[in-house]
């Protein structure tokens, strides 16, 4: 090695230690002769000192000649720094290296952007494109390192659980039942494609019928869907599956998994768990609580419902309404038109019909607007349901279930932001349970899976399939944490003539579903144990362990929010020869 330490390993107790350092010029100062070089690497910061007094007239020439981004080699001798000097900000704060030797390594072009920062004031289309550099900073050292940790504990921890890692195929069949997928034409069979794999659902179901029992794998998988701040579309998961197995052992198995990281790992990313065990709420709880199937459980303001109040109202809105349902948003009782306004536009984004908007004064409801339209009894039994409190705003959808759920979710976590109601170093995971196996796609006019159509029903709604599919429960849960998804999972169908009543039940019919899934539905039939598994995010963990906003943050390559990259320049247009090679005609 060049180097004897890194730039974040040396403290007081070297002090007179001779020592090599090498990495980057984060900054150089010079004071009336003496000159300062803070040294970076990706563990930290050391200070170093060159005296003319004391090193060679070439030595100080070099170190005048620094600027930020040198990639440079010292040699020198520890000190302790004076008293006053001390700097207990930085783990190496209490020394710095009184150099011998400077050697420049390579000179570096002025950034496009800062290193000394966060990044968080430069535009990130430039920092992608810059990718390199921006990993150089602090932050990103320091979520690369989280994400590193992660995994390795991921690994070693189903390592000690009896589970073992096997790797399976990224060139895999095409399955369109879910997201939409990459092709990869094939030029060995011309006009055939292989398809990046979604997950590999199927094949860790193969496994388990071929008795492997525990199988874990950090894998890579791929979908070709509009981007967001918590999609990329390559992604990493710890996909897992388990044969005789019920819910809650899979369920336990991720639950202490996580709660050993974030017990082991609190000096990295400095989070703290809420629910110690995982709350767990049905997904009818769940929506009906707080409109969403991975709701914010860092804070409140869960939604009420006043239907049976509204049923005879004399407000119209009310009365004619499937569901009358509300949130308070506490203190807010000062919004003007235009705040509320904003909040009504908010509302009919997500579906609604429109909100309305009710004021908790001294008198109790404010006799203005859609307030004058409710009798003081039905304006008391408001209150009472809402719990508020004078100076409250009161928010309410009178619609359809669904859309009314659906906006009051979305305004309650955007009051919560507002209010800062959230508190950011906090950790609520949660398990979602009793989701419907099936959802009616108005738009093709069937049932599609919520899941996908290897979940098992519970035992007692299978002979629900064919009279009333959407009573039908399945076998699912969800990880959810602080209104992200953070894992998915079920037990899984393992019976042939289940799996293939789920199919007829989507529309396939038997010559589809076979040339689709015969080898699962062949499998089926030898043998096969009963099983489930799950597939948390590893990105989406460390985003949340990590504290940022988007998964871009804790991945050393990722694709920008349009699916490009901006440093690769990719996607890109093939050559005519390379089409020609793979049989593949471009046609715009």
């Amino acid at each position: 090695m060049r180097k004897t330490h890194t730039a974040g390993a040396l403290r007081a107790t070297d002090e007179g230690r001779s020592v090599i350092l090498a990495g980057w010029v984060h900054r150089r100062r010079d004071f009336g002769g003496l000159i300062f070089i803070d040294l970076r690497d990706r563990y930290g910061l050391t200070q170093i000192t060159l005296d003319p007094q004391r090193v060679p007239a070439d030595v100080f020439a070099v170190a005048e000649s620094l600027r930020p981004e040198y990639v440079i080699e010292v040699e020198g001798v520890v000190h302790l720094r004076p008293e006053k000097m001390r700097n207990p900000r930085l783990a190496t704060g209490d020394v710095e290296i009184l150099a011998t030797r400077v050697l420049v390594h390579n000179a570096a072009k002025v950034p496009p952007f800062p290193i000394d920062s966060d990044g968080s004031d430069v535009d990130e289309t430039l920092r992608l494109k810059y990718r390199y550099l921006d990993l150089r900073r602090e932050r990103m050292a320091r979520n690369l390192t989280l994400r590193h940790r992660l995994i390795k504990h991921m690994r070693d921890y189903m390592d000690g659980n009896g589970f073992i890692e096997v790797e399976t195929p990224i060139l895999f069949k095409s399955t369109p039942e879910g997201a939409r997928e990459y092709l990869v034409p094939s030029r060995v069979h011309p006009g055939d494609f292989y398809a990046l794999p979604q997950s590999p659902q199927q094949l860790k179901q193969l496994l388990m019928v071929g008795g492997i029992e525990r199988y874990f794998q950090i894998a890579r998988c791929f979908r070709d869907e509009d981007q967001r701040a918590d999609r990329q579309p390559e992604f990493t998961q710890l996909d897992v599956e388990m044969s005789f197995v019920d819910r809650d052992d899979v369920m336990g198995l991720i639950e202490r998994m996580l709660i050993q990281f974030a017990t082991e790992q609190a000096d990295l990313h400095g989070k703290k768990l809420l629910y110690t065990p995982f709350r767990r709420l049905t997904f009818a709880e769940a929506m009906g609580k707080y409109g969403s199937d991975k709701p914010d459980l860092r804070f409140g303001m869960e939604i009420f419902d006043v239907s049976a109040v509204t049923r005879n109202s004399s407000f119209a809105v009310f009365a004619a309404a499937e569901t009358v349902r509300g949130i308070v948003a506490p203190g807010c009782g000062g919004y003007t038109r235009k705040q509320t306004d904003e909040l009504t536009e908010l509302a009919k984004r997500e579906g609604a019909k429109g909100l309305v908007v009710l004021y908790h004064d001294a008198d109790g409801v404010r006799a203005s607007g859609a307030g004058a339209k409710l009798s003081e009894a039905e304006r008391a039994a408001i209150l009472a349901a809402a719990g508020s409190a004078p100076g409250d705003l009161l928010l309410f959808v009178a619609d359809a279930e669904t859309p009314a759920l659906t906006a009051l979710g979305k305004l309650r976590l955007e009051m919560g932001a507002r209010l800062k109601l959230a508190d950011p170093s906090t950790l609520a995971f949660a398990w979602v349970i009793d989701f419907p196996m099936f959802t009616w796609d108005k738009d093709e006019s069937r049932w599609v899976p919520n899941h996908h159509l290897f979940t098992a029903p519970r035992d007692e709604d299978l002979e629900k399939f064919e009279s009333n599919p959407g009573e039908v429960k399945g076998k699912q849960y969800d990880l959810v944490c602080n209104g992200y998804e953070a894992g998915g999972g079920s037990i899984r169908i393992h019976r042939r003539d289940v799996q293939e009543r789920v199919m007829r039940l989507l529309g396939l019919s038997m010559e589809e579903a076979y040339k689709k899934f015969g080898h699962m539905l062949d499998a089926f039939e030898y043998g096969a144990p009963p099983h489930g598994g799950i597939a948390p995010g590893v990105d989406r963990l460390a985003m949340l362990f990590a504290g940022e906003p988007n998964l871009r943050e804790v991945i050393a390559f990722p694709k920008n929010q349009q699916a490009a990259d901006n440093m690769l320049g990719i996607p890109s247009a093939p050559t005519a020869k390379q089409l020609k090679e793979l049989s593949v005609r471009v046609d715009l």
